[in-house]
């Protein structure tokens, strides 16, 4: 019978859309996963939102819907980018799920019954964006310590529980399990901040907004964030209150680690195993904090103008190598740092030109010198015990790093062994060994070990970049090694056929021209942004400004017709056309309308076409103009056309 695993996320806040900073943890939680799975746990990976809550209710009249419309928009577009990650989630719970939020109340219930829940009045400082109530003590310069916002004074009823009770028994579990919470320097900081100087008992209901779970037996309340939000990791497995939980819940808790954000490590290490306490369930065997991934050495944020949204990279870069960039580039205890020129570097150095590189020398000889036949003649030469030594000992390496999170450091140990391999090609010289007949059984030796070496490296790499090392297992006429066998070298049947015509799967990136078109992104948001919002009077309504027709002169417009039409790859909102303006060639032009077009609609359709417009290239096309279309109020495209079918190439004056 395999072991269990059982890995969540900390679930995702409905507030707004998710930053790169946000995705970071389930593409870590993921690489987890599919490790363990590939070790042979039985594994269960949960993720997913957390809905209720006074900042829902507020950005919901804001935006002039509902509480509950408004988290399902955000809640589905949560869910679009860990499926666009390719993340492989068991279950995705959202906290406004019918059955979660009964086991809240029952839990609720329970604990008032047993007495760790009773009913007083709080007042105090209330920071909305962070949901936590704070004594004058605890403000930095009067404001929230944690998001440095503004806070406001609050006085309500509400229900608290007895965190003080369970204090010195939570300070007993550390002491007796040191792993319980990693990296050791967050564990610190809960015991010197908060459990040395006593625990204050946490208020656990709110009556001054609506949008949450309502206490079943006093309704004006509503149970508060903590107290339903943490509890997910228990009701997505079926936990039940009242003593009849399901066969999940007693296969799979405790939890094996909970991945979370270092900025929540208090709720989950305090307030999380004290409530579990109270319920006389285990508590999670461990618990990382892992650290932010900044951008310009600070948080991202709307209002700086610097965020990074992850299907923005992925428009650039694809899924793989926005996976590869975060699992590469964030240490396992101090923040990390992105740009978009270090994703640049970072997609250059390591995947083009070390991993992307080896795999394209590699085919390219094997398939000149013996048609794509690798065969292990065993002919050693003296840089092949080394080789082959690294090759067999990574795997331990990296293993023993994932097990300690350490995913950045076992990542460098991969793309180590892919290093290796190419300064074999340089000390063996196979186009030195080529020249000579004598040498080919040394020749064949040579390239089956870089291919061996490749599987191994790339089965590995399948955790990190699924697709991508997938297809190049594939392309070396192999299947992800089973990781028992990862510290053998030789396994690969000598006669295996390499691909014929192997695909560059890593290419390098032009930074000029991603920084281009990130420029002219952000000052598209950024004129989006300041663009005033759409009133009914129309006399507030701002008049474009008024143009001359020597100004309307200079836009050439013409009736274009689609001759082919057909998706962009990796890229799911753009469409690539060949349109005939009546010149000599047919243009490409790339738009971003596939959610509104299907390539098969597009083709023999008229268009009218910005003919003059500065050719640019976007994913890697020259786009030669501008299909027009017209937006309405909710954003839904139309293509603009003339009335009657006209040539290809008419003027629009």
């Amino acid at each position: 019978m395999k072991d269990k695993y059982y890995i969540t996320t900390a679930i995702a806040y409905t507030s707004a859309k998710p930053h790169i900073g946000n995705t970071y943890e389930i593409v870590l939680a993921d690489l987890l996963a599919r490790f363990k799975r590939k070790q042979g746990y039985d594994v269960r990976l949960q993720t997913g939102t957390d809905e209720h809550g006074e900042k829902i209710e507020q950005k919901a009249i804001a935006a002039g819907t509902t509480p509950k419309e408004y988290v399902d928009k955000t809640a589905a577009e949560i869910k679009r980018i860990w499926d666009l990650m390719n993340s492989s989630y068991d279950k995705f719970i959202r906290t406004t799920d019918d059955y979660h939020e009964k086991q809240v109340q029952a839990i609720f219930d329970r604990l008032l019954a047993q007495g760790d829940i009773y009913k007083g009045e709080y007042q105090g400082w209330y920071c909305t964006p962070c949901e936590s109530f704070w004594t004058e003590s605890q403000l930095v310069d009067g404001k929230c310590p944690d998001c440095g916002r503004e806070v406001k004074l609050a006085k309500e009823e509400a229900y608290f529980f007895r965190m003080s009770k369970y204090a010195d028994r939570l300070m007993q579990y550390y002491n007796e399990h040191p792993e319980f919470i990693v990296p050791v320097s967050r564990k610190n900081e809960m015991v010197n901040n908060f459990l040395k100087p006593g625990l204050q008992d946490l208020c656990v209901s709110r009556t001054s907004f609506s949008w949450g779970i309502p206490v079943k037996s006093d309704p004006k309340h509503v149970v508060y964030v903590w107290l339903d939000a943490l509890t997910n990791y228990i009701t997505g497995l079926g936990y039940d209150a009242n003593g009849n939980s399901g066969e999940l819940y007693k296969k799979y808790w405790p939890a094996d680690v909970h991945i979370i954000g270092k900025d929540i490590v208090r709720f989950h290490t305090i307030y999380w195993p004290i409530f579990l306490m109270a319920l006389g369930e285990p508590l999670p065997k461990q618990i990382y904090g892992h650290p932010w991934l900044l951008q310009d050495g600070g948080k991202m944020s709307k209002s700086k103008g610097n965020v990074i949204y992850a299907d923005d990279l992925v428009d650039v870069f694809g899924v793989d190598p926005v996976r590869y960039f975060l699992l590469a580039q964030m240490p396992f205890d101090n923040d990390g740092q992105i740009s978009w020129e270090s994703v640049c570097e970072t997609v250059n150095s390591e995947l083009a030109n070390v991993y992307g590189n080896l795999v394209k020398r590699t085919l390219a000889m094997n398939n000149k010198y013996f048609g794509g036949i690798v065969e292990n003649k065993g002919i050693k030469g003296e840089p092949d015990d080394d080789l082959i030594a690294q090759a067999k000992g990574t795997y331990a390496k990296v293993a023993a790093k994932i097990d300690g999170y350490k995913v950045a450091d076992a990542l460098e140990d991969i793309i180590n062994l892919f290093r290796r391999a190419n300064k074999y090609i340089d000390e063996t010289a196979p186009w030195v060994l080529a020249k000579d007949e004598n040498n080919k059984d040394r020749l064949a030796t040579v390239l089956y070990n870089l291919t061996e070496t490749i599987i191994i490296g790339s089965s590995m790499m399948t955790c990190f970049m699924p697709t991508l090392a997938e297809k190049v297992l594939e392309q070396c006429g192999s299947a992800c090694r089973d990781f028992s066998d990862l510290d053998k070298f030789g396994l690969l049947a000598s006669g295996t056929k390499t691909a014929e015509n192997p695909q560059t799967l890593f290419e390098r990136v032009d930074v000029k021209e991603v920084t281009e078109k990130v420029n002219s992104m952000y000052e598209e948001r950024k004129a989006a942004s300041e663009k005033p919002a759409k009133t009914e009077q129309k006399e507030e309504e701002k008049v474009p400004e008024e143009i001359t027709i020597d100004d309307f002169a200079k836009v050439q417009l013409k009736v274009g017709m689609v001759l082919e039409c057909r998706k962009v790859e990796k890229a799911d909102k753009l469409l690539c056309s060949t349109i005939d303006l009546g010149e000599e060639k047919p243009r490409t032009i790339v738009s971003g309308i596939a959610k509104w077009y299907k390539p098969e609609e597009m083709v023999g359709k008229q268009v009218v076409v910005v003919a003059n417009l500065k050719p640019v290239k976007l994913r890697g096309i020259l786009s030669e103009g501008m299909v027009l279309c017209a937006e309405d109020k909710d954003g839904n495209l139309s293509l603009v056309a003339p009335e009657s079918v006209m040539a290809a190439g008419s003027e629009i004056r």
